[in-house]
């Protein structure tokens, strides 16, 4: 068995498909109904809509399983995402990626399957829309193109979650994807008993920006200081743009010194993209951090005391 290996873009691709919200949620409607439609169309016992994590594969839609995820490791749709269009395999018991996969040599005896990467609009692939038979079998054109068209339908819905959850301009999270994930991360740092700091920056100038450069050259200024965010910020931090010019962090079970390193590093990403950028301007900011280490959090309170510390910063500088 040959575990498929990462896409090069997985720490992004991972962000991504965190800021949807769709892991581990019920089951929808929009996605069932595509999943039905392919294994009514191709005659297979099994169709998924399949996300890729970091460490398993989890179904969305599960038509024909009894399980809701396995291991990313035995998972064929980790090889789908590599590729652009489908991962076709005819018969998995004489391919040597597949042939000694307990999925193949054990329940559910994957022979057939035939799985059409999931695109979001970042160029991230977070998973896939997949078929399986337990028996070897051939797949026309005309199958390949249909499976295409029911991929698309599936990514169109996933773009209606992406849109709703994720900044169109910095494409990282916008205030209401992180409003949710930093909840659901302030809520594992208090069942865990572990802490976890809010961290509100806002740029400074921003308006002297647009009124000088113009708003394009705002946007871009808002989508390098977002970059130099997914640089410097851990996989397991939520991050986002929650207003114009205002960007947070929750950072999960961070000690004083690992915050003070983490925001030194963050001062060097954003000094080197001044000393090499020289677009007319330097991207400036002010930052405020609150740390929560016991009892009932919300994610609410933490970034309405972070913001007022960040204020207190930026007056300070006037």
């Amino acid at each position: 068995m040959k575990p498929a290996p990462l896409p090069s873009d997985e720490r992004s691709r991972l962000e991504t498909l965190r800021a949807l919200n769709l892991l581990d949620t019920a089951p929808e409607e929009r996605f069932d109904r595509l999943t039905r439609m392919a294994r009514r169309m191709f005659g297979v016992p099994i169709s998924l809509v399949s996300l890729i994590d970091a460490n398993r594969q989890w179904f969305k839609s599960n038509q024909g399983l009894d399980a809701t995820e396995t291991s990313r490791d035995l998972s064929f749709c980790g090889h789908a995402i590599l590729g652009d269009d489908i991962l076709l395999i005819p018969d998995a018991s004489q391919d040597e990626r597949f042939l000694d996969n307990p999925l193949v040599t054990e329940n559910p005896n994957i022979r057939f399957y035939a799985g059409c990467p999931l695109k979001i609009l970042n160029g991230s692939k977070i998973g896939t829309l997949c078929i399986i038979d337990r028996e070897p079998r051939h797949f026309s054109e005309d199958d390949l193109a249909l499976l295409r068209d029911l991929a698309a339908m599936a990514e169109q819905e996933i773009a209606a979650v992406q849109l709703s959850t994720l900044d169109e301009l910095t494409l990282i999270s916008n205030r209401r994807g992180f409003m949710t994930l930093g909840q659901h991360s302030l809520n594992l740092a208090v069942r865990a008993g572990t802490r976890a700091t809010m961290v509100f920056f806002d740029l400074d100038g921003f308006k002297e920006i647009n009124d000088t450069f113009g708003h394009a050259e705002g946007d871009k200024a808002l989508v390098a200081f977002a970059e130099r965010m997914r640089s410097v910020f851990r996989e397991t931090d939520v991050f986002g743009r929650i207003g114009g010019d205002e960007f947070a962090v929750l950072l999960g079970d961070a000690d004083d010194a690992t915050l003070d390193l983490v925001l030194s590093r963050f001062s060097e990403a954003v000094r080197q993209y001044n000393a090499s950028a020289k677009r007319g301007y330097d991207l400036a900011y002010s930052v405020g951090h609150v740390t929560h280490s016991g009892g009932k959090g919300s994610i609410e309170a933490l970034l309405a005391e972070a913001d007022a510390l960040m204020y207190e910063n930026k007056l300070g500088k006037r």
